[in-house]
């Protein structure tokens, strides 16, 4: 079959496909309702079959129908994508990219991405909001962020996600603390010490507080600290054991001002990873952050 494909043509039948009725997609794609008639029809003669099933008040999708949708979403969209590459890239030194990260990574891990970011884009303006994961998940459903970095809710699925790395929490003590001696019995004295933990409606908090309570374990109730060095400050002084990822503490630990102390029975194990938007994929600067992200996970040793 000698076939021409008209992009207006797909998209009107795409839109009519997936709405069910011509009005509601000529409104979709800002044409006439006699704009969308006329395209299908046409398309139905170059075809040489029924695409579309008008008896009845909705348009039902034939079975040669249903096959040309599959096809039509997946060019229209490579289309749309490359559209959005290619102004990106034209425009990239004048646009901003705006990332939504945890505090501990604001700390930790973006400072470096955003100097290697700069050595790319040097013209590109990069946005940095600091908060909790879900919340900032609520910002990137919305359109206010371009990505998240953060850690993986329980229960979120894989789409417009990638994983990037895995740790586990530890008690981090003074060095003159019970613990830090040598075979101390830790996990028989947990009721005995005071836990410093952190912030409330925060992933990392939520994962503590369920191991906390596990087989009677939260004796007294924990110190909440909004800020991880404020943690590792009062476990510095012998106020508490403090329960943090060591990758954090890794400069007290090696100065031996702080000692990690695997935690066992169960371990507090997260997830790490990119959320970007569902509706679309990244563009070209938003996939340069995430592959710099990567890369700067992939220098922090997960325990």
């Amino acid at each position: 079959m000698d076939w021409v494909p008209d992009l207006r043509q797909l998209r009107a039948f795409v839109a009519v496909a997936e709405e069910g009725s011509f009005t509601l997609a000529a409104r979709r794609i800002f044409v006439t309702q006699s704009a969308v008639s006329h395209s299908l029809r046409t398309l139905e003669e170059q075809l040489s079959c029924r695409l579309l099933d008008r008896t009845g008040k909705r348009v039902l999708v034939t079975p040669e129908g249903e096959l040309l949708l599959k096809r039509c979403r997946r060019v229209l969209h490579e289309l749309d994508q490359a559209g959005r590459d290619l102004d990106g890239l034209k425009r990239w030194g004048q646009t901003r990219i705006r990332i939504g990260a945890p505090h501990t990574l604001c700390h930790f891990l973006i400072p470096s991405v955003l100097r290697e970011f700069r050595d790319f884009f040097p013209r590109c303006e990069p946005v940095i909001e600091a908060g909790d994961t879900s919340a900032l998940l609520d910002r990137l459903a919305d359109a206010d962020l371009d990505l998240v970095v953060g850690l993986k809710p329980r229960g979120h699925g894989e789409e417009a996600y990638r994983p990037m790395f895995r740790d586990r929490l530890a008690f981090v003590v003074s060095p003159f603390h019970p613990w830090a001696a040598e075979g101390a019995a830790v996990h028989a004295s947990l009721h005995d010490h005071q836990f410093i933990i952190y912030a409330k409606a925060t992933e990392t908090h939520r994962l503590i507080d369920e191991w906390l309570e596990k087989d009677g374990r939260q004796a007294r109730k924990p110190l909440v600290l909004g800020d991880m060095q404020a943690i590792k400050e009062m476990a510095k002084l012998g106020i508490g054991v403090g329960v943090v990822a060591p990758w954090v503490a890794a400069r007290e630990i090696a100065d031996g001002s702080l000692k990690a102390i695997p935690i066992e029975k169960p371990a507090i194990e997260r997830e790490w990873g990119v959320f970007h938007h569902t509706k679309r994929e990244p563009s070209l600067v938003e996939e340069a952050f995430i592959g710099l992200c990567e890369m700067a996970f992939a220098t922090i040793p997960a325990s």
